[in-house]
């Protein structure tokens, strides 16, 4: 088997981005888990966002992993290799049974691919980034592509496997239209090959899940811990919710709130560990419509001037957001990208434009804007660390440069619905997760949209014909240094046209009853099979 790429363990320990805290399995038990947004849904390639990606991520595999330094390892696939640039095989694990006893063989992987090139999937940029799935025999795959992809086993980690027959059987051979509010059998209903088996689901109340006894990886000695059930409840209220785990009504709080935090430090009954998440959290801009939807500018859209975007960008005192909003827990960055360090590009990048009002009231002025404008700017509530505070922060900043800010903060159930249709002038988002590659920021994120998935996170329809040019160059680059030099100049482009407004990487806390002990990992991710309940 090609050894994977170990993603700069040394810089990740250094940085205290993988914590374990660990201790003897005892009793089995039940793990009563709670953040502030639900899961969106059981569709594994509807909604590509953390929590719903991590509950799913207990029930589903994928080919490929992270591990607990955030390593690739094997998964579905025991081994793969490369017989020329553009091709890769893999063997897929044998003896392997969905939760309904069906065998997994290569048709559940072929046909699980294809499903997520489809135009309603929220992975259909890594899916046709892995090219085309065929079958070499009955757990054998092979995936080639147009042009070399340097990047294949990063995009395979979350693309999770579904049982053909079962989709077949249950009509879910589409994936669900999320963004509009389709509903779907595989919506609440799923039948994975992972360790937790789905006993219930019951939107923004609570899922259930349970120990899967026939999980391949327990004979592996993969399940390290003695979680058996899983409850998972959505709480909205960040007072009920740490109420809750004040009183022991809950385990663990994968989003404490921030100004409890010291308070949780000092209590015994409580434990606290954290790390910096591989996460950047900035702001977007429509600027692709002739009119913005939510603004009383009427006749031309003002967020695409760039004098106007750089005026929002130096009116937002990040320092004071990091102090305030955030308690400390934050790096302030002027680079959309959830981990420089990590990604080895330049510190200069990385650099904020000055906070100054004044110099923001001179750009609105010669923009034309002297007396600012009206705008909607949507947020969720409970997605990121202190989110709606932030968003709330900024629009007091904003109004010093007579940018009227009306922030419409929304659970993420509709939230994302939202932003996915378009519908929105203005808006949060936060993007990272699994890895530290840049063409997962390029290509999603800053891309132009298209018809195969380039860009589909790009809620302001930004289009930039010579950062495109690069970003498909890019896709395919295998020498390090040219490879290298194209993302730095790509980034380049977007920081000189402030595209998007970045704000910050996260420290993320999680918060847990004594007796829990987790491993805390770049990700945000919580594997329950690590997690020991005393």
């Amino acid at each position: 088997m090609k050894n994977p790429q170990n993603f700069i363990l040394t810089t990740l320990l250094a940085g205290g981005m993988a914590a374990l805290l660990w201790v003897l399995p005892a009793q089995a038990k039940t793990l009563r888990w709670s953040s502030a947004g639900d899961m969106q849904t059981t569709d594994p390639h509807a909604q590509n966002s953390g929590v719903n990606n991590n509950l799913n991520g207990q029930i589903f595999e994928g080919l490929v992993a992270r591990g607990k330094n955030m390593e690739i390892i094997p998964r579905l696939a025991t081994g793969w290799r490369q017989p020329n640039p553009t091709t890769w095989v893999f063997d897929i694990r044998k003896n392997v049974k969905f939760h309904d006893g069906k065998p997994l063989t290569a048709d559940d992987v072929v046909w699980s691919i294809l499903r997520m090139q489809q135009p309603t999937s929220n992975f259909r940029v890594y899916a046709n980034g892995v090219g085309k799935p065929r079958k070499i025999d009955s757990h054998t795959v092979e995936l080639t592509t147009p042009v070399p992809n340097p990047v294949t086993l990063e995009m395979l980690v979350n693309m999770f496997i579904m049982s053909r027959d079962w989709a077949i059987a249950n009509k879910v051979e589409k994936v669900q239209d999320y963004a509009a509010k389709e509903e779907t059998f595989a919506a609440r209903n799923a039948n994975g090959t992972g360790p937790f088996m789905l006993v219930s689901r019951e939107p923004e109340v609570k899922t259930v899940l349970k120990k899967n006894p026939n999980w391949w990886g327990i004979a592996e000695k993969m399940f390290e811990g003695n979680v058996t059930e899983v409850v998972y409840k959505p709480i909205s209220s960040e007072a009920t919710r740490m109420s809750a785990l004040l009183s022991g009504e809950i385990d663990f709080v994968l989003d404490p709130a921030v100004q409890n935090l010291e308070q949780f430090k000092r209590n015994k009954a409580l434990k606290v560990i954290q790390g910096i998440e591989n996460r950047v959290v900035f702001f977007g801009m429509d600027q692709g419509r002739d009119e913005l939807l939510y603004s009383n500018v009427k006749g031309r859209n003002p967020l695409r001037d760039k004098r106007v975007r750089q005026a929002m960008y130096q009116a937002i005192d990040i320092e004071a957001i990091q102090r305030t909003a955030m308690r400390g827990l934050s790096t302030p960055t002027g680079l959309v990208h959830p981990n420089p360090v990590a990604a080895k590009l330049p510190a200069e990048l990385t650099k904020r434009l000055p906070f100054d009002v004044a110099a923001a009231t001179k750009l609105m002025s010669d923009a034309g804007y002297a007396s600012g404008f009206d705008i909607t700017l949507d947020c969720p509530i409970g997605r990121y660390l202190a989110d709606e505070r932030i968003c709330v922060s900024v629009a007091g900043m904003l109004a010093k440069i007579n940018i009227r800010v009306r922030v419409n903060a929304m659970p993420i159930s509709t939230y994302f619905a939202k932003i996915q249709k378009l519908d929105t002038s203005f808006y949060m988002l936060g993007w990272g997760g699994s890895t530290f590659e840049p063409i997962f920021t390029l290509q999603p994120i800053m891309h132009s949209r298209n018809t195969v998935g380039d860009g589909d996170y790009n809620y302001g329809q930004v289009r930039d014909a010579k950062f495109d040019a690069l970003v498909q160059q890019i896709k395919g680059e295998l020498d390090p240094k040219k490879r290298t030099a194209m993302i730095v100049e790509a980034f380049k482009i977007y920081n000189d046209n402030i595209y998007l407004l970045p704000l910050h990487l996260q420290i993320i806390p999680w918060a847990m009853r004594a007796n829990v002990s987790a491993v805390h990992r770049a990700d945000n991710w919580l594997e329950v099979p690590w997690v020991v309940i005393n």
